[in-house]
């Protein structure tokens, strides 16, 4: 599955870090949301993971008010 991250339009609510903090965090630096290992290409951050995961990403990508984090796979 691969989680793609648009973070130049989070507004760093911190819902997706209450969810899923194993893979979610706020940066101290600009208060918005980091995917945890996730590689940027531009503004866009992707991630491949294990279908472990699929069920709390999926509620990380529901609680945003934003829609900024996609699930594909």
């Amino acid at each position: 599955m691969r989680i793609t991250y648009f973070r130049k339009k989070c507004i760093g609510c911190n819902y997706c870090v209450e969810v899923w903090p194993e893979r979610w965090q706020m940066s101290k630096r600009d208060g918005k949301c980091v995917l945890i290992g996730g590689k940027p290409k531009g503004e866009v951050y992707r991630l491949e993971v294990g279908e472990h995961e699929r069920e709390p990403n999926e509620q990380a990508a529901q609680v945003c008010p934003v829609n900024v984090i996609r699930l594909q796979g």
